[in-house]
């Protein structure tokens, strides 16, 4: 039997699992048996009630459906007087849903008859096993939303067109930590031309960006950034990672991960055997990142970068 990648081992029964509960939750069925709706009809009711009202642009987004199909579940479930449309009163144009009594008895049935299942089953196993149960389905799904998020981020090479956007970036982030005064990288004379400064054969500066529809017309929006370049003030062989920063709608999507990875990439390229970096011990979650891929602390800074206010050194060797 072949031996299977690590990951594989564990994606192929999750896979199985999920499987197995899409069946059992009846959702291969056209419609949910106890309430006669469709699964989709269901979740929508259940949308509006949680959150009183809700424009109708938003709700394809909570649903995870395109416009068309929204909109054609929000004319069925209009037409059989459950949900309410009115013109909004920021926009005339636009429109607000929300239940009517009708809807509210409906969607009471569909949480009657759904907990039931569920408490049925959870009846079934142990205090322990239940806790393991609700935790877990809450971290998957979790999961999954944020790697569902993560598919609307790209990451590349700087271009010349991004200067004032990385600029904007580093100074808006920055302070964020208090890094904004003497000794930080804000200060740096770069920051208002980081293309050029890292067109070098040896240095290199990539972006996370974000398109949306309306974006494309416009460009990319930058909403991170980071790169490498050789340490001033230190051995040949060594480089520094550099103004590595996020802005807080991509953290914790994995997009520090995948950033960081085009940066060794590049420096090993470029060929240096060290990769070295200053930060600040607030900046926990981007710590946290740099231990996971190999970077050890160290006491005291090396080479000559003049950020002096930075309080947390690593060094990573690139050959591991």
């Amino acid at each position: 039997m072949p031996i299977l990648p690590a990951m594989l081992r564990e994606v192929l029964p999750v896979r199985s699992a999920s499987r197995e509960l899409v069946r059992e939750l009846g959702f291969l069925q056209a419609k949910d048996a106890a309430s006669g709706l469709s699964h989709s009809h269901c979740h929508a009711l259940i949308e509006l009630e949680a959150r009183g009202a809700v424009p109708q642009s938003e709700l394809p987004s909570l649903l995870r459906l395109d416009k068309s199909t929204t909109s054609r579940i929000v004319a069925e479930l209009a037409g059989r007087r459950w949900v309410r449309a009115r013109a909004s009163d920021a926009d005339g144009r636009a429109r607000t849903l929300s239940l009517t009594s009708q809807g509210r008895g409906k969607v009471a049935l569909v949480h009657r008859e759904a907990n039931a299942r569920v408490e049925q089953a959870l009846a079934m196993l142990g205090d322990e096993d239940r806790s393991v149960v609700v935790r877990g389905m809450e971290i998957y799904a979790r999961a999954l939303e944020r790697s569902r998020r993560r598919t609307a981020y790209a990451v590349r090479p700087m271009h010349a067109a991004d200067r004032a956007a990385v600029a904007r970036l580093i100074r808006t982030v920055m302070p964020e930590f208090g890094a904004k005064g003497p000794g930080f990288a804000i200060n740096d004379p770069e920051v208002d031309d980081m293309f050029t400064a890292y067109e070098a054969a040896r240095a290199g500066y990539f972006v996370v960006t974000r398109s949306s529809a309306p974006a494309r017309a416009r460009g990319d929006v930058v909403v991170g950034g980071g790169g490498f370049a050789p340490l001033n003030g230190g051995p040949r062989n060594t480089c520094e990672l550099r103004k590595m920063y996020f802005m807080p709608e991509v953290r914790g999507l994995g997009l520090g991960q995948k950033l960081l990875d085009r940066c060794l990439a590049g420096a090993r390229r470029a060929g240096f055997s060290w990769i070295y970096l200053e930060t600040l011990e607030a900046m926990s979650q981007a710590r946290a990142l740099y231990e996971r891929n190999g970077f050890r602390r160290l006491e005291r800074p090396l080479g000559d970068t003049g950020h002096f206010g930075c309080n947390s050194f690593y060094l990573k060797d690139l050959a591991t």
